[in-house]
């Protein structure tokens, strides 16, 4: 219990030193934006719908919290500024609870699934490769035997990396030379995975978004002969997407979902950016659970997302009053 606790400590100063820029940027404007103000009037909400919108929660999911907001108000006839914040607490986190986001503590899978096959699909430059390495450090560390697939045979040094981290973490790959069949790669992955009773198979896909039906039809490939050696694979489909691009990471989740059944999310760099309400709009959005978040360098800042754990660490110490 004593280890326990440790970690969990551990695991809540990662998050919250991660999300500080996030929390700095977000609650320093909603002070300004009542100063002068006893109670949260229209003018009030007004400010904020512009804070969040440009703190990059999104338009729609932001004029949904206003309206719970402009409920909240009118029913409750005076509310205080100083009550702003709780407010705004308790509705991302309804928010958050509605859209499908499951709250977990650690690197589990489905129990009787073996071997786990998570695709790992993204474009490039948004931690992709990173985040299978960590995943698999984590998988690794909760007592699980990960394999990891090379598919993303057309980026230059993109086997090279994933091979990188697989010594590092002290997992086996399955790889082919650059330029091969990414489902030939992908096949030959599951094959081993089931043959060395591997618990999870990470396969890392290209990340080009350039061509749509390029794309869709490469993935759309590796799932039909993942499945010829376990009919219900890929278990999950994980979109890497980068948090400090902001709205741009909303846009390739809208493309991606286009190209390919994405059913879990992770959203890397939040340690990096004051752009942190993306993780709010994106889980909104698109009703897709956010899975894994990455804040910060080390291998065990990737983090399984919890949402009630982001929320009070994304409130911490704002509670006092706007």
């Amino acid at each position: 219990m004593g280890l326990f606790n440790f970690f969990s400590k551990e695991k809540k100063e990662s998050l919250d030193k991660g999300l500080e820029k996030t929390k700095t940027s977000l609650f320093s404007r909603i002070a300004k934006a009542v100063v002068g103000k006893s109670s949260v009037d229209a003018e009030v909400l007004d400010n904020l719908e512009e804070i969040l919108v440009s703190s990059d929660v999104g338009v729609n999911t932001t004029l949904k919290i206003i309206r719970r907001l402009e409920d909240r108000v009118a029913r409750d006839k005076y509310v205080g500024t100083d009550e702003l914040n709780k407010l705004l607490k308790d509705e991302i986190a309804a928010l958050l609870s509605e859209n499908n986001t499951d709250t977990t503590e650690d690197f589990s899978t489905p129990a009787g699934i073996t071997p786990y096959v998570i695709m790992v699909v993204g474009v490039n430059g948004v931690g992709k490769t990173t985040t299978i390495g960590k995943l698999a450090h984590q998988f690794k560390k909760s007592g699980k035997s990960v394999m990891l697939g090379a598919a993303d045979t057309f980026r230059a040094a993109a086997v090279d990396q994933l091979d990188i981290w697989s010594k590092r973490v002290g997992v086996p790959i399955v790889k082919q030379a650059m330029g091969s069949d990414p489902a030939s790669v992908a096949f030959d992955s599951v094959q081993s995975a089931v043959a060395q009773k591997a618990d999870v198979l990470i396969i890392d896909t290209a990340g080009r978004l350039h061509n749509k039906i390029n794309l869709m039809n490469e993935l759309t490939k590796i799932k039909r002969v993942v499945q010829k050696v376990v009919p219900d694979a890929p278990h999950e489909i994980l979109l890497v997407l980068d948090a400090s691009t902001g709205q741009n990471a909303i846009e390739q989740a809208r493309q991606f979902l286009l190209a390919t059944e994405v059913n879990a999310l992770a959203l890397t760099k939040l340690d990096g950016t004051a752009k942190g309400g993306v993780v709010i709009g994106i889980s909104d959005e698109f009703k897709i659970p956010v899975k894994y978040i990455g804040v910060g360098e080390k291998m065990e800042d990737l983090q399984v997302f919890n949402r009630i754990e982001f929320v009070d660490s994304l409130f911490s110490n704002s509670e006092a009053g706007a």
